[in-house]
């Protein structure tokens, strides 16, 4: 008896170490929370010079109008990056309106900062998240983009489930990506959505565009969000494939 106890307190520590090296590479404010059971792409940027094509295919006009952005919306633009989006999204609310432009990269929101006032667009703000956590105050926004980027979240369901309270009653989050693996900047749409939906969203609309080149997903706050103990992962793609 005394060596079958000795071996499973043995089997118990084993794995307890095993699940301390596999999170080794998680944030603390993470570990609450499943891993994503698919690859995450490397951090890219949307480069300024890349806006003019964007435009030329009319990207930013395509989805505001389908997500119905008015002047006087409160949105966020999560992963701004260089500002493609940020800068449509000010002139779309207008003065009236709210733009608050997140991003995990400094260097990307420093020159985030300077287009903002070379532009002097003062319904802007810029503010740093974090790979779990966007940092967004509750009940604040009528929309919240993730334009190109969700594949490039580490930590999904810590990050959904911190950005769900953010909507204000009727809000939406939109995400336009691209239907191929996610550590190809992309992913799945049937993934995205399984995600989305075990964090508490629903998916309301979806459509291809090909002014996206991909396509856009459009969710709403479902009746009320899981503990982070009761979520459970969505089988993912593998890499490469």
């Amino acid at each position: 008896m005394k060596l079958r106890g000795a071996l499973a307190a043995l089997v118990l520590l084993t794995a307890t170490a095993c699940q301390q090296l596999d999170d080794a590479d998680r944030p603390e404010t993470a570990l609450q929370f499943p891993r994503a059971d698919r690859p995450v792409s490397d951090l890219s940027s949307n480069q300024f010079s890349t806006e003019t094509a964007r435009d030329s295919r009319g990207e930013a006009q395509t989805v505001m109008d389908f997500a119905e952005i008015e002047p006087g919306m409160t949105v966020a633009d999560i992963g701004a990056g260089n500002g493609y989006y940020t800068i449509r999204l000010a002139q779309r609310v207008g003065k009236k309106g709210r733009v608050v432009a997140q991003d995990i990269d400094a260097e990307a929101m420093d020159r985030l900062g300077e287009r903002v006032d070379r532009e002097r667009l003062d319904n802007v703000s810029i503010s740093r998240g974090a790979a779990d956590d966007p940092h967004l105050p509750n009940d604040s926004f009528d929309r919240i983009f993730l334009v190109h980027m969700y594949h490039e979240v580490t930590e999904p369901y810590a990050f959904l489930w911190r950005l769900w309270p953010a909507l204000r009653e009727g809000g939406q989050v939109i995400v336009v990506d691209v239907d191929r693996p996610t550590d190809q900047h992309g992913i799945d749409p049937l993934l995205l959505s399984c995600e989305m939906r075990s964090v508490g969203f629903e998916l309301v609309a979806f459509r291809d565009a090909p002014e996206l080149a991909g396509y856009y997903a459009q969710f709403e706050a479902a009746a009320r969000r899981p503990e982070p103990g009761d979520i459970k992962p969505c089988r993912g793609n593998r890499a490469g494939g």
